[in-house]
This record gives C-alpha cells, sequence and structure tokens, in this order.
C-alpha cells in the first residue's frame, strides 16, 4: 500500500495493514524561497516516511502600506508557498497526499499587527477590526484556491483564538467563525481538510458538528479531553494521540502505547499524529521512533 492509498482507506473507513501517520515542525524558512521550502518538506517526508505530508506555511502575510487594519485583498498572498506546492507535487509524484496549511485570518492579522492591538481594535473600533478580518479571509481563500490548483488534498486550518483567554464563545463567533468558514469553504469538496483546534482551553464543543470538515486534530496533552469522548462527538477522522509536549522524551513503547489507545478508542477513521506540531529542534531519531511504534 503507498502512504496515498492508505489514506485513501482510511478516509472511506478502512482498515490498514498498519496505522497511516505524519508529524510535524517548524522549518524555520520564512525568509527561504519556495524551492528550498519544498526541498525541506520533501526531505522530511523522505526521511521519516510519513504518510500524510503535511505543509508547514510560515511565509508572512503581505503588510499593508497603510494602518494595519485597511489590509487589500491578495489574489496571491503566498507566491513563495504555491511555488513550494507545485514543487511538493511534481516531488511526491501521486505516491501520497499533502495538505496545505493556512493559519486563521485573526492569526494573521495579530502577525502583522500584535495580540494586543487586536483587543484594542476589538474594543474600540470593531467594525474596522471586522473588516480588516474580512480581506484577510477573502485573500486566503484565493489562497486556498491556488493550493488545491497545485493539487493539495485540502487545507489544514489552524484556528487558536477559540478558546478561553482570547475570546469568548460569543466573541469567537463575531470576530473569526465568519472568516474561518469563508477559508474552509474556499476549499469545499477537497479529499481531506483538516480543522487544528489549538491550545489548552480551545471550545472543542463548537466545532464537532456542522463545519465542512473531514478530520479534526487536537492535543489531548493541552486539552485533556480523551479521543474517546472527541468520538462521541465527531464522526469523521480524527488526527491525533501523540503527547507533542514529550515527544522528544518518548520512546518506541510509549508512542505504540499512545496510538494503540487512541485506534482503540475511535476505530479506522484515525491518522496517528501528534496534537500539534513537535518541537522545532526534535532529531530525526526521535521522530524515527514514531514511524518504529507504528510499523512503518
Amino acid at each position: 500500500m503507498t502512504s496515498r492509498e492508505r489514506i485513501d482507506h482510511i478516509l472511506k473507513g478502512q482498515e490498514t495493514g498498519r496505522p497511516a501517520f505524519t508529524a510535524w515542525y517548524h522549518f524555520r524558512d520564512r525568509t527561504e524561497p519556495g524551492e528550498r521550502h519544498a526541498e525541506l518538506t520533501l526531505g522530511f517526508h523522505r526521511r521519516l516516511g510519513t504518510d500524510l505530508v503535511k505543509v508547514m506555511s510560515d511565509y508572512p502575510y503581505p503588510k499593508p502600506e497603510g494602518d494595519w487594519f485597511q489590509p487589500r485583498v491578495h489574489d496571491n498572498p503566498f507566491p513563495n508557498q504555491v511555488r513550494a506546492l507545485e514543487l511538493i507535487r511534481a516531488g511526491l509524484a501521486g505516491q501520497a497526499h499533502f495538505v496545505e496549511t493556512l493559519f486563521n485570518p485573526w492569526n494573521q492579522a495579530g502577525k502583522i499587527s500584535s495580540k494586543e492591538e487586536l483587543q484594542r481594535l476589538k474594543a474600540e473600533k470593531p467594525q474596522a477590526l471586522l473588516d480588516a478580518l474580512e480581506a484577510i479571509a477573502r485573500s486566503e481563500a484565493n489562497h486556498v484556491r491556488k493550493a488545491l490548483q497545485t493539487g493539495a488534498s485540502g487545507i489544514f486550518l489552524a484556528i487558536d483564538n477559540a478558546q478561553d483567554g482570547i475570546l469568548t464563545r460569543e466573541e469567537y463567533k463575531k470576530f473569526s467563525e465568519p472568516f474561518d468558514r469563508m477559508v474552509l469553504d474556499a476549499a469545499q469538496g477537497a479529499a481531506l481538510n483538516i480543522l487544528h483546534l489549538h491550545g489548552p482551553k480551545v471550545y472543542l464543543d463548537l466545532f464537532w458538528t456542522n463545519w465542512p470538515a473531514t478530520a479534526i486534530n487536537y492535543s489531548i496533552a493541552e486539552t485533556g479531553v480523551p479521543m474517546a469522548e472527541a468520538r462521541k462527538q465527531f464522526k469523521g477522522v480524527l488526527a491525533g494521540g501523540i503527547d507533542e509536549l514529550k515527544f522528544r522524551a518518548l520512546d518506541t513503547a510509549t508512542l505504540t502505547a499512545q496510538w494503540k489507545a487512541a485506534r482503540a478508542a475511535v476505530g479506522p477513521l484515525h491518522i496517528v499524529t501528534p496534537g500539534c506540531s513537535v518541537p522545532d529542534d526534535t532529531t530525526d531519531a526521535e521522530l524515527l521512533r514514531l514511524r518504529a511504534a507504528v510499523g512503518a
């Protein structure tokens, strides 16, 4: 079975000879050209034998020339990333699915301003913030369509603000959900759209139903929510089960126990992954323990 076939079986709820797995970290290459990003991505996949290629996406959103909250809609906000995706498709030669990572509009707005500035604008000029988030969302939606045109099987949409301490539930529904949905809707019909629900206090219950996502990824280690509980609420593919916080110290036996516990809880609609990126300084030797744990 190729990596692509293994993921295809899981998407249909079919058993595979061994679990499909993947992992990821940030390459810290945001100033490098797309060719270098593709090289790092493909090298990571080939060394570790991952079944799903989660393409990292750390290129910065274009900063407006004037006030940060007056961004224009970009047809191609991340040209280096698009170039990388084209090369990744060619390098994979159809043997594995790859998904494009996007950080939601709130996150991108915080990167071109600051977390504190977002909160200030929300309190003082809420409409200005809504307008800015819509412009970013439309730009990201344009990027999603380009990513799918390169051959990406879907997107990995990271949402890190739907949690206590950043936004209330009502604030998330007003200031983020419409724009997150706009980005996700641009990938409608793709084979593998993944919601990454980030943080220890994330409002998981807001996402179990009525989102057009094939899969959900969240951290058991941070939230304390077991995968058995997630399976009761969400009927799609669950990606997770591995403790990303302690990943570097986990031996093969512990990793094996973690994925087997997750699989027992959720069944065949499962991809073995950490709950978020593993530390950026994780070594190949440490990552290869996960490969050994799943029998790859």
